[in-house]
Order: C-alpha cells, then structure tokens, then sequence
C-alpha cells in the first residue's frame, strides 16, 4: 500500500451544506407537504371529540394510565393491538410500494428529518440571509457583534421549535389543556420535562447541524432500499448523454460540440446533501428533486427543453440515447412488483377494516380457579370458581346479566351480588368472581369434566357475547 493511501483518513470532518433557494413545482411540493405534516403534528392534540361524560374529550390520545389509545370515534383497548400491528405493516408495505415506484420519495418529501430540516433552513435563511451570505458568515473567523448576534438569534429560533417539537410529543399522552398548564406551573411530573429535554435537544441537533449526516450515516433506509428498486423504478438522474460535453470540458476545448449542461451547478447549489446528481445515482440523492427545479430554470433562461435532470428509469436509457420517447410513467408505477404491493397494503386494510366494523361493544373473558380446583361443600356438591372480565366499550353504564349453559343441574352465583346481572361502568373492564355449584350426586359433580358455556347479555341493547370453559367434578 503507498503512503499517500495509508495517510487518508478513515472519517472525513463535514463540510457543512448551504443549499441556495429554488423555486419550482417540486418546491412548492414540498412547502405543501411539509405545512400539512407539520400542522397536524402540533395541532392534532387540541382537537376535541366528544366520548361522553367520563371519556376523555382529546381527539387523539394515548392514554398509557389507563392503557387505552383513542383516534376520534376508534377505540383501541391493550387486547387489541393487533390494530396497531397491522398499521405498522401498513406502514411498511406503503414505504415498499413508494420506494419501488419512485425510490426514495419518503425520504425527500415526508420523513421527518426532511420536514424539520426543512424548516430549520428557512429560519437559517430568514435570519442569516440566502446562500452566498451564509457562506461569508461560515467562513468569516472573527466573531464580531454581527455574527454573535445572527447565529444567537438563529438558534434561539431553532430551540423554540424543538421545544415546540417536544411539547406537541408529550401532548399525545395526556389531555393538552391540562398538560400545558401544568407544564407552566411547574405541576407536571418530570417525564414530561425529560422527555421534552430530550426531544428539544435531538430535534435541534438533528435539523439544525446534523442534517444531512443523519440520512446518509445514521439512517438504514438508503442501505436497505435497493431491495425494492430495479430499472424501472423511477429516480432523480442526469441525461448525460443529452447534457455532455459539458462547457468547460476537455472535449469542447477541443472543438466538440457543447451539450446542453452549462456546468453552472445549480444543481450542486440547492442539494441539501450537498451532491452532484451529474455524477449518476448516489446513496445519499434524498431524490427531493430540487435539482430538477433548479436545472428547468436555468434550462428555460437558455432556451433548451427541461428534462436534463429529471425523474427516469434506468430501461429508458437505451431508448433515449436512441433518440426515442420514454416509456409512459404509468408503464413504470404498474408492473408486477408495484401491483403486488399495492395488493398486500390493500388487503391488510380492508382486513382491518373489517375487523373494526365487526368487533362487539362488550367482551368476556373466562379464567377457572385451579387453586383449589373445585370445593365440596357442607351439603356435599360441588362448587367451581371462575374469575370473569366484563368489558364495557359504551360510553356509560350497561347491567350486564350472566347465565350458564350446559347440563341443566348446575346453578350460577355471583360473588358480592344478588342475582345474575352485573353493573359495568363506562368503558371499563370489571372482574367478577363466579360460582358454578353441581348438586350432590348430579352428572357434572361425580365426572371428571363438563363442557361449560357462560353467557353475557348487554340488557340495554340485547348485544350478547360467550366464552366456553369446563366444569371439574370430583372425577369418581
């Protein structure tokens, strides 16, 4: 190995990246985007919807006390994650679907990195000025007053919206009002404070130095995407057989006829990773397609039709070198791998779907005493115990009644009730103990094991739900 590859370090220090205004129709994308995801982020929390009198009235809450999460009319209890499991895969299967389509068009408009980095370089801009005055305040090594006061100014900024970023965090867990009045009173418990440090830090540190570090180093996602891309993906490229040579190459020196790339990079200028798309597909191309916008302009200034950089798929090369027309765009999105895709995210949603419609408004649940397993009592028959959850998913108190079906001899008790009905406050999830008795010398007291079914009845609204189990006799 020589001494100049041995001396090359293994860490280059960032440079930091400056990206320069753009304007254009993937611009205004992602101010769209980013207004929307960003507005319901922070104002999500203060939606109210109305449960009833003892429901909380937060549209969106997880309210970990009492282990429950409420999305405005859903209701999901901790027996029924499976409803968040499947919007996890739903999740999933969307990033697969986008990714295959169109590579990396999450990370570009959607992720929250992006958004946020996004937001933080417009304070940067608002304070600091635009590229070239950003460039001069970095490379000025004095601190005078000026830029003491810019970069004071501009972070001040920055923590406001992490600490804005944190509290909108800690309001998803408890009712905003109330959480945001103890958290000015200094009466909120201290995992609300550590937890909006915590966020306020990471989300100043992410958006406002780490930036692009964070999606080319510590994200997975640029290593993992390639699974789900093949040539016809369409992606963010250069035509560099329509751009080159470029102006101030060797080859036009030389008398060869100039491409339509001026090599003024604009393209360079607005990546907000700081690549040139020129030099073919990166691992960190975001592909937020600001290199698109900036090159159509300079594009239209010189008189040269767009599209030098723009979304393509690696099978129309050959056809556009050709001087033929791409494929429709359509012809790329709809191929099997996208249609599969599409079918699976499909099918767990209308899945879901169905299994929210069909679920009942009350539940039970059956577990058998086994310690003892079953008493003989003073008369000689035989009592079993079962310890029932009742659950209650209306908005107020509903009589519940129990009843057992099986071999007619045996009889049902409640523990602490006369009677066989049950009040169930409002969404709420009440134990009650059960005795099932066999009389002396009946079927179910002198065999091992009987079939047992025990009924609820909702007498409000009819609604019934059953749970099997088994009576233990002596086994004689």
């Amino acid at each position: 190995m020589s001494d100049s590859n041995s001396s090359q370090p293994l860490y280059a220090a960032r440079e930091p990246v400056f990206p320069r205004r753009v304007s254009g129709p993937f611009r205004n994308l992602k101010w769209f985007i980013l207004a929307v995801t960003l507005g319901i982020y922070y104002l999500t929390p203060w939606i109210r919807w109305d449960r009833g009198p003892s429901l909380p009235d937060q549209a969106v809450l997880l309210d970990m006390a009492n282990r429950r999460f409420y999305f405005f009319w859903i209701e999901i209890w901790p027996h029924e994650f499976y409803f968040v499991a499947g919007l996890l895969i739903m999740a999933g299967l969307g990033l697969f679907l986008f990714t295959s389509a169109l590579g990396r068009v999450w990370c570009g408009y959607a992720c929250p990195q992006t958004v946020w980095t996004d937001l933080f370089l417009l304070v940067e801009r608002w304070v600091e000025g635009d590229r070239n005055a950003q460039l001069r305040l970095h490379r000025q090594k004095k601190l005078d007053f000026r830029k003491a006061r810019l970069r004071l100014t501009k972070w001040t900024l920055w923590l406001l919206i992490g600490l804005a970023t944190g509290g909108a965090w800690v309001f998803y867990f408890a009712d905003a009002p109330t959480l945001a009045r103890d958290l000015v009173t200094g009466n909120a418990h201290p995992i609300a404070y550590s937890t909006m440090a915590i966020l306020t830090f990471t989300t100043f540190f992410f958006g406002g130095f780490a930036r692009e570090q964070i999606c080319i180093y510590a994200c997975p996602w640029p290593r993992i995407q390639a699974a789900m891309m093949d040539e016809d993906t369409l992606v963010v490229g250069y035509r560099e057989w329509r751009g080159e040579p470029r102006k101030h190459s060797p080859a036009v020196k030389a008398g060869a006829e100039q491409g339509d790339c001026v090599d003024c990079m604009a393209c360079v200028n607005v990546c907000p990773v700081g690549i040139d798309i020129r030099d073919g597909q990166q691992l960190e191309c975001i592909t937020c397609a600001l290199c698109i916008d900036a090159c159509d302009d300079v594009m239209a200034r010189i008189g040269k039709p767009r599209g030098l950089i723009d979304y393509m798929a690696l099978s129309d090369e050959a056809r556009e070198r050709a001087g033929q027309p791409p494929r429709s765009v359509w012809k790329h999105i709809l191929r099997p791998r996208t249609i599969m895709y599409t079918a699976l995210w499909s099918l767990f949603g209308i899945a879901l779907v169905f299994a929210l419609f069909i679920r009942s408004d009350i539940e039970v649940t059956v577990a058998p005493v086994r310690n003892p397993t079953f008493v003989t009592l003073s008369d000689g028959s035989i009592r079993d115990t079962y310890d029932v959850r009742l659950r209650n998913k209306h908005g107020e108190e509903r009589p519940f009644q129990l009843s057992i079906a099986g071999d007619p001899a045996l009889e049902l008790s409640l523990e602490g009730r006369d009677g066989g009905i049950v009040p169930v406050p409002a969404d709420t999830a009440l134990l009650q103990r059960v005795y099932v008795v066999a009389p002396k010398g009946s079927a179910p007291a002198v065999s091992g094991r009987t079939d047992l079914r025990i009924w609820v009845e909702d007498l409000a609204s009819g609604e019934r739900a059953y749970k099997d189990t088994t009576f233990n006799g002596k086994g004689d």
